[in-house]
């Protein structure tokens, strides 16, 4: 590199440095950062508790899956405010699970008696037909929890004929389109499907290069 009087210098890098600073910080780590470390990792594990068997709460196994034909999740405060006011008021359901998780951003108990402002997730099954399955999710689950809520739930649902509807919100000033988002009607409705669904979807797709994030599109 030339400075403006024509010396020549040689340009600071940081090439290989990154690793080496990486590489310190590992071997400085103590018994106690590392135990630190693995309580923080436990305290983050998410828990799934169902009351399908005698009223009893039992923590999820994958040993026994029950039939499910239907699962609904809603996800985000809107779509768990949309569950309530349209589909757990109009016919019979039964709270059969809760999910207890622990983050920066929320934590829930293994309590179902919540209120429109707590932050829960809670599993709802059809008392006419026991394979419908709905969940509220109004909590936020951290990127390292997502597979974990996805092993844990579905670990236990046989997979055999399984249609997964997720329900989910997003701010209309994040949707790309050609069109003015002044001319959008609010709130509208698009859908995103996979190639083994092959019944009619109820609303349009959704356009490139929209895409979905976080819990919804693990």
């Amino acid at each position: 590199m030339a400075t403006f009087f024509g010396e020549v210098v040689v340009a600071p890098s940081r090439a290989g440095v990154d690793d080496e600073e990486s590489a310190e910080e590992a071997r400085e780590e103590t018994p106690e950062d590392r135990e630190i470390r693995r309580e923080l990792e436990k305290k983050r594990e998410i828990d799934v508790l169902w009351t399908l068997k005698s009223g009893a709460s039992t923590e999820s196994s994958a040993d026994e899956p029950f039939v499910c034909s239907k699962f609904v999740v809603a996800i985000g405060h809107n779509a768990a405010a949309f569950l309530s006011s349209f589909i757990l008021d109009s016919v019979c359901w039964e709270v059969v699970g809760v999910v207890k998780l622990w983050n920066e951003w929320c934590r829930t108990s293994n309590t179902t008696n919540v209120l429109p402002t707590d932050s829960f997730c809670l599993f709802y099954r059809l008392i006419s037909d026991p394979t419908v399955v709905l969940c509220q999710c109004s909590c936020y689950v951290a990127e390292d929890q997502q597979f974990q809520w996805l092993e844990k739930v579905f670990g236990c649902m046989r997979k055999e004929d399984l249609q997964v509807t997720v329900l989910s919100t997003c701010p209309v000033a994040d949707y790309k389109t050609q069109e003015s988002t002044l001319t959008l009607p609010s709130p509208f409705l698009k859908a995103l499907k996979t190639k083994e669904f092959k019944e009619e979807v109820c609303c349009p797709l959704l356009e490139q290069p929209n895409i979905v994030r976080d819990l919804p599109a693990a």
